[in-house]
């Protein structure tokens, strides 16, 4: 079923093939192509159109940065992650199929991705001297993460300074990287030094002392304005931290005990909430108009495509996993027909929401079946 409806998403254009994100409200958003990559093309036998599509997305590169969104008709660069889930998707594909020759072909880029973000592009975007980590944000009425909901025209989210998840495909996209270079015979040295010293730095700084990883660190302090004098690390319990225990070269190892605290405060039977119903801010009900549904957008609503880190991270503590995967099993019959929906209400009952046919919430749902 869920092979069925990952064919629904992968799409023929002049220009190739390429990803619709959502229907019936969606077009292709590099962030949601990428990070379903392995799921609908890996897990469904079309690598040779991943090849195309890869190459093609690598043609869109500039300044270090992977181009975001056709859906406004424009090519766009606001996105601090999209780049580092390519970088992600593409060490996948050669990983999988042994497709060596694209990652030759594509190394060059790759490493000119690494080489701008240590320089600083876009958006403040940038690696942080001090400590290695990647840091965004600074430039007001963007936000960058896919957390990047907008109310007329004021982030709710900002999440400016270094996300968790960012610096965790950071650290991932290195060593992934790094791996990909010795592969077709290069040397790889200093890409091993920019991980290890990010890694190092990951493991110093996102700890946080109630329990779990800070979703921000180095963000500015909430009395003072971007790019203040004061500085604020944000431990409010969101699912990002997933990915630093989830990815193929995470920065940390999972723990059983931190893994439980997210279970109890953020899952659900569709998946994991985006915020603790007991954080300021939570929003329970993702309904109303544009304005009050974008509030809540990040603020409590389930997202069904967290369901891949949270069963990687639970896999890598040996935890089981089972249990996890059963509400999302019969919502295939209960919303957008044998689909996977874009989102859920944060409160009980949990009513599905947003586009009933979400390309990654297939795409995760159907990798983490596949590779169990």
């Amino acid at each position: 079923t869920l092979a069925l409806a990952a064919d629904a998403f992968v799409v023929s254009t002049a220009a190739g093939p390429d990803v619709v994100a959502g229907y019936p409200w969606f077009g292709a958003w590099s962030r949601d192509t990428m990070t379903s990559y392995e799921g609908l093309f890996l897990c469904t036998n079309r690598a040779d159109e991943g090849r195309a599509l890869l190459r093609a997305y690598a043609a869109t590169l500039s300044e270090g940065m992977l181009s975001n969104t056709a859906d406004t008709g424009r090519v766009e660069y606001n996105t601090v992650d999209a780049t580092l889930w390519f970088l992600h998707a593409v060490t996948r594909h050669v990983t999988v199929t042994g497709d060596t020759d694209l990652g030759d072909e594509l190394l060059t880029a790759l490493h000119a991705v690494v080489e701008a973000h240590l320089a600083g592009t876009r958006y403040g975007i940038g690696v942080d001297p001090t400590d290695g980590l990647l840091t965004q944000g600074g430039t007001p009425g963007t936000a960058l993460t896919w957390m990047d909901a907008r109310v007329y025209g004021v982030p709710v989210t900002p999440r400016t300074g270094k996300p968790v998840e960012v610096n965790a495909l950071w650290v991932n996209g290195l060593a992934g990287l790094a791996e990909l270079t010795e592969l077709v015979g290069r040397d790889a040295t200093a890409l091993w030094g920019l991980h290890t010293r990010a890694a190092a730095s990951f493991r110093e700084r996102f700890p946080a002392p109630v329990g779990w990883l800070y979703d921000v660190v180095d963000g500015p302090a909430p009395a003072y304005p971007l790019g203040g004098a004061a500085h604020h690390d944000d431990d409010l319990l969101r699912p990002n931290q997933l990915l630093a225990w989830s990815l193929p070269y995470a920065p940390l190892e999972p723990d059983e005990a931190t893994l439980r605290r997210i279970t109890a405060g953020l899952f659900t039977p569709l998946g994991p909430r985006s915020l603790s119903p007991d954080s300021p801010g939570f929003v329970g009900r993702h309904r109303g108009g544009p304005a009050e549904r974008d509030s809540g957008y990040h603020q409590g609503t389930v997202w069904p495509w967290l369901i891949g880190p949270f069963v990687d991270a639970y896999r890598r503590a040996g935890l089981p996993t089972d249990d996890l995967l059963v509400g999302l099993e019969g919502h295939l019959t209960e919303y957008g027909l044998g689909s996977v929906s874009e989102t859920a209400d944060g409160s009980p009952p949990h009513a599905a929401t947003g586009c009933p046919f979400q390309a990654w919430s297939v795409a995760e749902l159907l990798r983490v079946r596949r590779n169990g």
